[in-house]
């Protein structure tokens, strides 16, 4: 029997509401029909916690008196954009530090404010009438700050590719250090806790879908840069891969339990976030989405010694192998490693059921489907001047 959003919310004020996270589900579906579980399971939760670089800070400093316009602006050290309003910035997670380069980057300011500590802000502006001051100097925390809020453009991969390297030398990479030889095998998406694998058509994820992000309350603001519909069958089932989200949420209320930066060796800074969704069970066909296991979910091993855009796909994997610590690669077994951490996935969707079997968490239909793209279009280059 079909549910609708308004059914499961009162259910879930009621307190009444079954809610099982999606490793639960799959394990319940070894014993159970999809038919008995979707009548039965009102609520799937899901979630991941892993780096997610397209992501940033809106943050307003207040005014000083008498006021500046800022132009340009530092938070202990990082360069934050200066082409907004007077005070208003936006600090990217991945900018580095002008003294200490990538070891201490946006993120890293990011989790400072978190974490309660002080930082310190330089900012210069070109004098105007209503503007006179040029230069300022003060000490902030997120107390001070009216408004604070993470606004990410690009997280939630809905099916990353995992990576390789053939080449004889070693290559650091934002999918972490890939030995010679093809000597490891990195990968990042939470396999079957993986929100946009569980509802990989996007039927109950769209604009203003609630979710949890960064240890509170937010919101899908759109989809994510990038975003693209792959959708490929096989006789192994079917692959989805390509879909993005972009997410907003109140910094103030978040935590560094689920907000932690990171840096990537010779490569750049980054940022972890958790996230999780919980996804309402519509129907059976929705169910049967939900309860597909690692060993149907596949991802390809990409060759990343190859400096372009158009790596060759190694092989196709499933995420029960990359989970199982090796995959056989050429005839050799070569041990796999994910950048993304399955126990704080695993914590984030007992987190959220929690949440939703309490009352405090409902649900929210979303007020716009999210748009449908078959092209990712690439830059054309006319020169390097």
């Amino acid at each position: 029997m079909a549910k609708t959003f308004e059914q499961i919310n009162e259910k879930i004020k009621k307190g009444t509401a079954v809610v099982f996270t999606a490793e639960e589900v799959v394990k319940m579906a070894k014993n159970k029909s999809i038919k008995e579980l979707a009548e039965e399971i009102d609520v799937v939760t899901t979630a991941t916690f892993g780096p997610m670089c397209s992501s940033g800070v809106f943050l307003n400093f207040g005014h000083a008196d008498p006021p500046i316009k800022m132009a340009e602006i530092e938070l202990n050290g990082v360069s934050a954009y200066g082409g907004l309003a007077a005070v208003d910035t936006y600090l990217g997670a991945t900018q580095p530090s002008t003294d200490r380069g990538i070891e201490y980057g946006g993120a890293h300011v990011i989790e400072d404010l978190l974490d309660g500590k002080t930082i310190t802000l330089t900012a210069k502006g070109y004098p105007t009438d209503c503007y006179p001051k040029k230069k300022v100097k003060a000490e902030i925390n997120l107390d001070t700050l009216n408004q604070a809020y993470m606004f990410n453009p690009r997280n939630v991969y809905q099916n990353y590719a995992a990576a390789a390297n053939s080449t004889k030398k070693r290559k650091y990479t934002y999918m972490g250090c890939l030995l010679p030889d093809k000597g490891n095998v990195m990968y990042t998406t939470s396999g079957e806790l993986s929100p946009l694998l569980k509802d990989p058509e996007l039927r109950t994820i769209g604009v203003g879908t609630r979710i949890f992000f960064g240890g509170t309350i937010g919101y899908v603001a759109w989809e994510g840069t990038q975003a693209v519909n792959v959708h490929e069958k096989t006789q192994d089932g079917e692959r989805y891969a390509g879909y993005t989200l972009s997410l907003i949420g109140d910094l103030k209320k978040m935590s560094s339990e689920f907000i932690r930066a990171a840096v990537m060796e010779n490569y750049g800074t980054s940022i972890f976030i958790g996230m999780g969704i919980p996804i309402p069970v519509l129907d059976e066909d929705m169910m049967r989405k939900l309860a597909v296991s690692n060993e149907n979910l596949y991802t390809y091993i990409y060759d990343y010694g190859i400096g372009s855009l158009s790596r060759p796909a190694l092989k196709k994997v499933t995420y029960a192998e990359l989970r199982s610590g090796s995959v056989e690669l050429d005839g050799e077994n070569v041990k796999t490693a994910s950048l993304s951490s399955i126990q704080k996935a695993r914590t984030i969707a007992v987190k959220i059921k929690e949440m939703v079997k309490s009352g405090e968490f409902t649900l929210v239909e979303p007020i716009e489907k999210l748009p449908k793209n078959d092209v990712f279009k690439k830059l054309s280059v006319i020169g390097e001047d």
